[in-house]
């Protein structure tokens, strides 16, 4: 017999295996389904992205861990342009092979011990509990300071804009959190891969100074080049913040060989050195999100929170799966909202990725 332990065995079931049955019932309708449950791209690479994959493509020998240094430096100066977030340099970034391995990884990788907390949203994208099981440390959802428990969480997970409630945190709520996070020793991962895509209001990163002050101890931001610019296959992200713990990560990731392939290390520069693509893409987004928003108001639902990312949280006070059928029983898929925990069992989350022609479809189907 085995000795193994089956890690998956202390694991939730994978959400989108649960909306199957959903998912063959919206296939089925006769204009074909229009699958609004995950938030993957469906718009084209911009081709100076797709040029420089090709032009980076010659490099036979092994890439390194902490990534090109015109990689890093491009990672800073975006940050800064875009975001307004100072005081970084080429040290402050370690590129990763797509934000959800990374998230999946942190606690483990940082040395979270098990047993320990660690603190996720009350309603969260699930790969957040998923990282603090795999380290063997217990997951705490909360919102509130007041409610992290007696137990000092180790690690802290934020994200704003939230997926999937589209909620932004203010800078005096980031703020509260990073205080109390360094007066009790905690350490801040901030996952921000839908801080360019804000539609109300603004959003910052939890390395802006107006929240830490121009300090980045204590602190990671996650960022992820999938949504702005359509890499999303590419597997193209990095972490950005206090430099000591952006080392140590390097050293772990060096040992087991997680190293970012050298044309999409030359596809992320081209990316992050220019503003023009992702401004077409957002605006694509917008103009989807209008349409969206108006047909399911118009359907009786309300759309709360959703202020960013690429998601709509709507709801008219029945269950998340009676509402996934609803939206099925019209060949739309939309992903249940108790996919991101107990307090979302009333909404469901609906993704602005479909294609224009796609999204024209839903707005006809849920027309009165």
């Amino acid at each position: 017999m085995s000795r193994l332990r089956p890690i998956s065995a202390g694991l939730p079931d994978f959400p989108w295996d649960t909306i199957s049955a959903a998912k063959a019932t919206a296939a089925s309708h006769a204009g074909g389904i229009v699958d609004m449950s995950v938030g993957t791209p469906m718009d084209p690479v911009d081709s100076l992205i797709r040029d420089a994959l090709a032009a980076s493509s010659e490099f036979p020998g092994y890439p390194a861990t902490v990534g090109t240094l015109a990689l890093r430096e491009a990672a800073v100066g975006a940050l800064d342009r875009r975001f307004g977030v100072t005081g970084l340099d080429e040290s402050s970034i370690l590129p990763v092979i797509g934000t959800k391995e990374a998230i999946a990884g942190l606690p483990a990788q940082l040395g979270v011990p098990a047993g320990d907390t660690v603190v996720i949203p009350e309603v969260a994208y699930p790969t957040y509990e998923v990282g603090a099981l795999l380290a063997g440390a217990t997951p705490r959802r909360a919102d509130r300071i007041a409610d992290y428990g007696d137990r000092v969480p180790t690690l802290i997970f934020l994200n704003s804009p939230s997926n999937p409630t589209g909620a932004v945190a203010s800078a005096e709520e980031l703020r509260s959190v990073v205080e109390w996070a360094r007066a009790h020793g905690s350490v801040v991962v901030s996952d921000e891969c839908y801080l360019g895509l804000t539609w109300e209001g603004s959003a910052l990163s939890v390395l802006h100074p107006s929240v830490c002050g121009g300090d980045h101890t204590g602190l990671i931001a996650v960022h992820s080049l999938s949504k702005v610019s359509n890499l999303a296959s590419y597997r193209a992200g990095f972490l950005a913040g206090d430099r000591a713990l952006i080392a140590e990560l390097l050293a772990v990731r060096k040992h087991a060989g997680m190293i970012v392939p050298f044309p999409i290390q030359g596809a992320t520069i081209a990316a992050l050195n220019d503003d023009v693509h992702v401004d077409a893409q957002r605006e694509r987004y917008r103009v989807r999100r209008a349409k969206l928003k108006a047909a399911v108001e118009g359907a009786g639902f309300t759309v709360d929170r959703s202020e960013a990312g690429l998601y709509l949280w709507i709801s008219r006070g029945d269950d998340s799966r009676a509402t996934l059928d609803w939206f099925a029983s019209r060949g739309i898929l939309v992903a249940p909202g108790d996919f991101y925990g107990p307090a979302g069992s009333k909404h469901v989350r609906m993704a602005l990725t479909a294609t224009d022609e796609r999204v024209d479809a839903a707005v006809d189907r849920l027309a009165p």
